[in-house]
């Protein structure tokens, strides 16, 4: 009878959802996901294309645009696709990871759709099961502006998507059953430029025009240094927010970041004859490489020469840090709406609760694990969302995860915080190991309002950034320090809070928000102003058959 119930509304919650989305823009994508035989660094891989493409299609979209992607799975293994930094409004359903969605099967296809309100930016989309971003299978996003809202910046002559990431020869499933048997990932065997190696990808640069360059880091586990040799760039876009405008010789980007650049083609008869390197080289590890790619001028020559630009010391996070505060947000020019960014004043909101995430490792018969407040993530055999849509026993724990850093053992368990919906939020990341981590929030943007090194206490407040913090999805966490966050929980829904880096989030690095409103524990009273309902197709698995 609930089941009954529950469908009569879904079909009514369907009808006014089609209602509204119809009178919206669509553009609409189908992706055949695949394995090819690729050559990469001078080893062949079995690499994930999409469409036999490596990166995968761009998928570009205006703010406002309801996105339709049919994926069919031609792997042999179940396949899901996650969209990082697009915020799904009130839409977790479509977001693509293993707590909100069932797994697409092999030899099956499944539709996203999802409309993109209120974002612009540069952002990148990858698989997120069984470990298959190893093997590629990702690509980029771009989010137009509507053509009301003005860009801040005249507008580029060109556009260039660069995914910039450390890449590994073995297999993805032998690396995922190294992972399984306890053991860390390796050093990368070297770094890519849109799937290639060094020198094998260039952009073709005309004297004297501007060009928007879109740069995401879609790799495993490496921090790069991105720079141009004899180009400044302009930073202008940070994961959908615009920034102060800064002049950069040099920019770090961490795992699962985006950024836009601009950079303007020489003039000069001489640097307009030339080629140039495009350098992405490792970050804070003991071995130093370098990934490689080309900006080429008409009639230019292959090969580059001149000085190249120093990078920045390997273990110099002084100066790393120094950069990341230097990026602040531009309050006064419009994003995804004609009203500036800086009209909502973040700073002058009270602070509904504090939450304090600590990652940490434990072992666990002699096989690591990565934690969180003393937790490592394991996922129950129904997705979370269906879990609480359904209102199935046994899967979600109250009070079962504490948002503060735990004294107890570390164990396993389902890490699920309960957030009232549009409470504003405080949240800090606390890193006490010697390596960086990378943290993403799926559904949101925060605001980044302050960072140091050693523990974090109340005292640290007083520095916080309250005016003109940069807002964004993905934050880096350096060695022995914490960075704070404050975050308007506006948008209904499950949410996947990871590590990004991989080798993290695969071995428990994870929890998840679970926002609702106040009264709205039943799905049947949740109204579709605040959340979309289950989709007509959704996929069954698990306790939901």
């Amino acid at each position: 009878m609930r089941y009954a119930v529950v469908g009569v509304l879904i079909m009514f919650s369907l009808v006014f959802l089609e209602l509204s989305n119809a009178m919206a823009p669509s553009v609409s994508y189908e992706w055949v996901v695949s394995y090819s035989e690729r050559s990469i660094l001078g080893a062949n891989k079995q690499v994930i294309v999409i469409n036999d493409m490596f990166p995968g299609p761009i998928l570009k979209a205006t703010a406002g645009d309801v996105v339709n992607v049919n994926i069919f799975n031609h792997l042999t293994e179940p396949f899901l696709m996650t969209w990082n930094g697009l915020q799904m409004r009130k839409n977790s359903w479509q977001d693509g990871v293993r707590g909100t969605n069932c797994p697409i099967l092999p030899g099956t296809n499944w539709t996203y759709r999802f409309q993109i309100k209120d974002q612009i930016g540069s952002y990148f989309y990858f698989p997120t099961l069984l470990f298959q971003k190893a093997a590629g299978g990702y690509g980029s996003i771009r989010v137009y502006s509507p053509e009301l809202v003005p860009v801040p910046f005249p507008r580029p002559d060109g556009e260039f998507d660069i995914l910039i990431g450390d890449w590994f020869n073995t297999d993805y499933r032998g690396m995922r059953a190294s992972l399984d048997n306890g053991l860390s990932l390796a050093t990368p065997d070297g770094i890519l430029f849109n799937g290639h190696g060094p020198e094998e990808t260039f952009f073709a640069f005309q004297p004297g025009k501007t060009y928007r360059l879109r740069i995401s880091n879609v790799g495993l586990k490496t921090s790069l240094n991105f720079r141009i040799q004899d180009h400044d760039m302009l930073l202008v876009e940070t994961e959908g927010s615009y920034v102060q405008k800064r002049t950069l010789s040099n920019l770090d980007i961490h795992v699962g970041q985006s950024y836009s650049v601009l950079v303007t083609a020489k003039t000069d008869p001489i640097g307009c004859r030339r080629s140039y390197y495009i350098f992405a080289s490792t970050r804070f590890s003991n071995s130093y490489m370098t990934g490689l790619a080309l900006i080429r001028y008409p009639n230019s020559p292959i090969d580059p020469v001149g000085p190249v630009p120093a990078a920045p010391e390997s273990w110099d996070y002084a100066s790393s840090v120094r950069q990341t505060q230097s990026i602040r947000e531009d309050l006064a020019v419009g994003a995804a709406r004609p009203n500036p960014q800086g009209s909502y004043h973040y700073g002058s909101v009270n602070v509904s609760r504090t939450i304090i995430l600590q990652n940490d490792v434990m072992s666990s018969s002699n096989r690591l694990r990565y934690t969180v407040n003393g937790v490592s993530f394991v996922y129950p055999e129904t997705p979370l969302k269906l879990a609480d849509y359904f209102q199935l026993k046994n899967t979600i724990v109250p009070d079962m995860f504490s948002t503060y850093p735990s004294n107890k053992t570390p164990r396993f368990g389902t890490s699920v915080v309960d957030i009232r919906y549009r409470d504003f939020v405080h949240i800090v990341f606390e890193n006490p190991l010697d390596e960086s981590q990378s943290w993403h929030i799926d559904g949101y943007n925060f605001w980044v309002v302050g960072m140091g090194f050693g523990g974090w206490s109340e005292s640290k407040r007083a520095g916080y950034n309250l005016v003109d913090a940069v807002s964004r999805s993905t934050i880096q966490v350096f060695p022995y320090s914490w960075v704070a966050i404050l975050i308007a929980m506006d948008n209904q829904g499950m949410w996947n809070v990871r590590s990004q880096k991989a080798e993290q989030w695969y071995l428990g690095e994870e929890l998840y928000f679970r926002v609702k409103g106040d009264g709205q524990e039943d799905p049947r009273n949740i109204p579709t102003r605040d959340e979309s309902p289950i989709p007509e197709n959704f996929l069954r698995c698990g306790r939901v058959l």
